[in-house]
C-alpha cells in the first residue's frame, strides 16, 4: 500500500506543484497547499487512487488550502489593524513591571507572541487563535502554556536581586 502511494505521489507531484504555483503565483505556499493536498489523498487512500481524475482532485484540495490560508491570513490583519487603531486601550502600561513583561514578551518564540498577544491582547478565544494561525486548539493551549511558563520565569528573576 505504501509503494502505491508512494508512486502515485511520485508521478503527480510535480504535474499539481507546478499548476498550484503558476495559479496562485507563490512557490512556497504552493508546495505548503500541495503537501496538504497529498497528506489529505494518503488519508483517503486507497480511494483517491480510484478518483477518475486524481489531479483535478488534488488540485481542487490543494486551491482550497491556498484560499484558507488566505482568509486566515486577512482575519490576522483585521485583528492586527483593529489593534492599531486602538493603541491606547492596548499600549502598556508605564509601570516598571509592565515593561518587564513586555520585554519578557518579546523574548518569546514568533508562536508564542503571536498566541500572547491574540489571546491577552485581542481577547480571542482559543478556537478564534487556532482558526486565525491554521493550527489546531489543542497547539494553542500547549503553546499559550508554554509562553505562561517562559513569561513566569523571566519575570520572577526579574524580582529576584
Amino acid at each position: 500500500m505504501a509503494e502505491d502511494f508512494a508512486d502515485w505521489y511520485l508521478a503527480l507531484r510535480p504535474r499539481v506543484l507546478r499548476a498550484v504555483t503558476v495559479a496562485v503565483g507563490d512557490r512556497d505556499l504552493a508546495e505548503e497547499a500541495t503537501a496538504e493536498a497529498f497528506a489529505r489523498a494518503l488519508a483517503r487512500w486507497p480511494a483517491g487512487a480510484a478518483l477518475d481524475s486524481p489531479v483535478t482532485w488534488l488540485l481542487k484540495v490543494a486551491l482550497n488550502e491556498v484560499r484558507s490560508r488566505w482568509r486566515r491570513s486577512r482575519l490576522e490583519r483585521r485583528h492586527l489593524q483593529r489593534l492599531a487603531a486602538e493603541p491606547e486601550r492596548h499600549a502598556p502600561a508605564a509601570e516598571p513591571r509592565d515593561d518587564a513583561l513586555w520585554a519578557a514578551v518579546a523574548a518569546l518564540p514568533e508562536r508564542g507572541r503571536q498566541v500572547v498577544a491574540m489571546r491577552y491582547v485581542l481577547d480571542l478565544t482559543e478556537p478564534e487563535i487556532a482558526a486565525a494561525l491554521g493550527i489546531t486548539r489543542g497547539t494553542v493551549a500547549s503553546t499559550l502554556s508554554r509562553a505562561r511558563q517562559q513569561l513566569a520565569t523571566a519575570l520572577t528573576r526579574e524580582e529576584t536581586p
